[in-house]
Formats: C-alpha cells, structure tokens, sequence
C-alpha cells in the first residue's frame, strides 16, 4: 500500500511546486518567454542570412512599433475604428434613402395593382403594406451600411491589421478569461452580430469560442445605428452649437460602442468564473507582413460571403415581422387595435425601466430585425396603420418630447437598452446552428436581455431617487 501512495504523493509536491513557481513568474511570463525565442531566431537569422526584402521587413517592423505599442496602439485603434463608422453612417444615408424611396414606388405599385384587381383591402395591406414594407424597410437600412462597412472591414483584414487589433486586445481579454482573437469577432459584430458570431469560427478553443459567441451581441450592429443616432441626434447634440452638434453626436455614439466593448469584457469575465470556468489558453500571433490587398478576394468575402449572406437571413426573418406589425395595427377589439391594447399592457414594465409601452411593443415587433424599432415607434406615436418615418430630426424631437414626454432619462436608458438587449432573430438563429444547443442558444438570448431590464431599472431608479 504504501508503495502506491509514495509517488502519488511526491508527483502532487512537485505540482503544487510548479504552481507556486509558476505564480512567482508573473502573468507575462508566456509574453517574455516568446519574445525571447522570437528575439534569439531573429540575432541567429541576421547573422546567418542576408535578404534582400530586408528593407521591406524593416518598414513593416517601423509601422508595428507604433501601430501596436502599449502608448498608440488603442488610441490609433479606437481612431480608425471612429473612421470606418464615420464613413458607413455618412455614405449609408444617401444611398439609403435612394433605395427606400425605390422599395417604397414599388410597393405603392403593387398596391395599386392589387387593388384594380379587385384584391380585398386587408389582403393588399397584409401583403404590400405589412409583408413588403417590412422587406423594404430591413433592406434599404441594411444593405448599404453593410455594402460599405464590410469591404473597408475586409481591406483592413487583408492588409494585415486585424491581426494587430487582436495583439492590441490580447492583453484585456486574458485578464477576462477569454482568447485575444475575440476581439476580431468582436469588430466582425459591429457590422452584424450573425457575422461576428460565424467569426467566431477562428477560435480554436470551444469554451473561449463560446464565451465570443455569448458575448458578441453587446458590440452595436449595424441595425441598431438609426436609434443611436437619432437619439444623439436630437437629444445631445442639440445641447450643443450647429457646428459642433454632429461631432458631439458623433462621440455619442462612439462612447455607446465603447461601453458595449466593456460589457463584452465584464460578462466574458463573469463568464469564466461561472458556467465557462478555465483559464485563457496560449495565443501566440505571429503578426503578418503588410501586403497589398486583393480585390477579387474582398468583393467576394465582404459582398457574397458577408453581406448577402446577412441580408438573406434578415429578409426570412423580417417578412413575418411585417405583416404582424400590420394585423396589430389594423385590427381592432373594443374600440382599440391590438397595438393599442399591447402598448397599454407593457406600459408599466417600460416606465419601470424609464421608457414606455411603446418603446417596448417596438423591441418585442422589432425581434427579427432591429431595423425596424424607429419606424414601429413612430407608427405608434402616429396612431398609422403602417410602418412610417419621420425624416426630419426636428420634427421628431417635437413628436417624442412635446406630445409624448420624452426626457433625457429615456434618451439615455432606451441608448442602453438598444446596446444590452437580446440579439435579433437572425443572430439566434446563427448561435443555434454554431452551437446546436438549445441551452447556448437561450442563454446568448436571455443574458443580455437581463442585463438590458437590470441596468436600465437601476439607472432609472437612481436618476429618479437623485431628481430634484
């Protein structure tokens, strides 16, 4: 007997050893060990071997000194990153209104048609006015932000800066638990969370893949920009002067994304103490020579493999949410539509967490894709029977301040709730067949959503505690 115990005991001394050694050589030491390595191969290499793209590799190394120092490096980021949402939401809007307003001609001719035909009048409204309108509405918001945010996402990848971006993060992301590379997903998600979700497929690991696939909703996509700059729009940049009024709006939204990029890292964290215990594995990049990028290869992953990918999965979502916004909106009981009856019903939960009914009938329709949210808002507001929009920020502030009693405490928790609440259809769909866990799945669709309801009540209750 004791033959058998001596050894087990000497092999647990020696581990129990090896942790505490471990623990003496700091959290870097994975860090420092590499560098040496990589240090060493490179003085043998310079001695050994004379290339002629030395000059080349010299440049590289020159613009990584200060694309990825500890000073530059996340400034420059967080720059280039306020750059490439300038351009979407700037290029989008054109474009956007052009294919509406296209979307919309056909819409009123198809109605038109129907009703020569003889078409019943809820038939034609079901279909053209509730279906349709849906379709167009997710598409025109959609299709050109990502038309453009995809390809300049794209160019950066191919470049060779993601992998950067992924070194910059290395560093918080290990301290949350989680893998570096997250933060590329986590980017990926800006421009849809279904396509940071399938991003998550560079992670090796399947507990630290999980983790990026639970947590790449609270990273604003692209359907969720029209709320968040609208209320900038209307409710800071107002406060400020005409010239300074969109930077200031601007910043908003930037500041909304940078919390997003913290919750990412305190629901990680929480994470890996809980249900997804482990610590963070190795992450060794070798960073990649900047090369030129091909255009072949970014038209075919940011406008097949990418955009319509996304925009296909919206539309089989949004067409049921269209006709439901219909049916609630024209169709009575008691001398009030079901929309009616539906706001009143939620009302006191939205005032709980400082909205209203309306506010929140928008996010239940709004499910299948976000894009809808301000259009179901004003259909409310307005009493219309169908999805419409206000293209006038000053008429809107009108509508939601002077009839409706918006204050800066709604502005501010609904800019919260729109970053925290639960993904749309179409990224639950995604985690479901990522994961094929119905267990996974309902829990990237309820965490945020609690945690959407928590930290909106506790800042409505705390702005209502501390009012004058």
């Amino acid at each position: 007997m004791s033959a058998t115990t001596e050894p087990l005991s000497a092999a647990e001394s020696l581990l129990r050893r090896s942790d505490d050694l471990r623990r003496g050589l700091g959290e870097d030491v994975r860090d420092r060990i590499v560098s040496s390595l990589y240090g060493e191969a490179q003085r043998i290499s310079q001695r050994a071997v004379h290339d002629e793209k030395a000059r080349r590799w010299d440049f590289d190394q020159k613009i990584d000194r200060l694309v990825t120092s500890r000073l530059f490096g996340l400034p420059l980021m967080l720059l280039l990153l306020a750059a490439v949402f300038y351009l979407t939401i700037l290029g989008a809007n054109v474009p956007s209104q052009m294919l509406a307003e296209a979307l919309f001609a056909v819409e009123d001719w198809g109605a038109g048609l129907f009703q020569t035909a003889g078409s019943p009048e809820w038939l034609t409204g079901l279909l053209w006015h509730g279906v349709y309108r849906g379709l167009a509405w997710v598409i025109s918001v959609m299709l050109p932000p990502m038309a453009i945010f995809f390809p300049v996402f794209t160019i950066l990848e191919d470049l060779g800066y993601l992998p950067r971006v992924a070194f910059n993060m290395d560093w918080l992301f290990r301290k949350a638990g989680a893998h570096g590379k997250q933060a590329l997903t986590m980017a990926m998600g800006f421009g849809c969370n279904a396509a940071g979700v399938i991003a998550t497929r560079v992670i090796d690991s399947p507990r630290e893949r999980l983790i990026a696939i639970l947590t790449n909703n609270f990273v604003p996509c692209n359907g969720r920009y029209p709320t968040l700059i609208m209320l900038a729009v209307i409710f800071v940049g107002a406060a400020f002067p005409p010239a300074w009024a969109s930077v200031a709006a601007a910043a908003t939204v930037v500041g909304v994304v940078m919390l997003g990029v913290g919750f990412t890292l305190l629901v990680s964290w929480g994470l890996t103490r809980t249900v997804l215990q482990g610590e963070a594995s190795a992450f060794t990049l070798e960073l990649p020579p900047y090369r030129r990028p091909s255009v072949l290869r970014i038209l075919y992953t940011s406008l097949i493999d990418r955009t319509i990918f996304v925009l296909w999965r919206a539309i089989l979502t949004a067409a049921p949410a269209g006709a439901v916004i219909w049916v609630l909106a024209n169709v009575d009981a008691g001398g009030r539509s079901l929309a009616q009856h539906a706001i009143a019903f939620l009302d006191p939960l939205g005032h709980a967490i400082g909205l209203d009914g309306v506010v929140m009938l928008a996010y239940v329709i709004a499910i299948p894709a976000n894009e809808i949210v301000v259009p179901t808002m004003m259909m409310c507001y307005l009493g219309a029977g169908m999805m419409t929009e206000i293209t006038n920020y000053e008429d809107i502030r009108r509508l939601l301040v002077d009839q409706h009693g918006w204050t800066m405490l709604t502005a501010v928790n609904l800019m919260l709730f729109s970053l925290l609440h639960n993904p749309c259809a179409t990224t639950i769909l995604t985690i479901w067949k990522e994961t094929r866990s119905g267990k996974w799945t309902a829990l990237g669709t309820l965490l945020p959503l609690s945690m959407a309801f928590l930290v909106c009540f506790a800042v409505a209750t705390l702005w209502r505690a501390l009012a004058p």
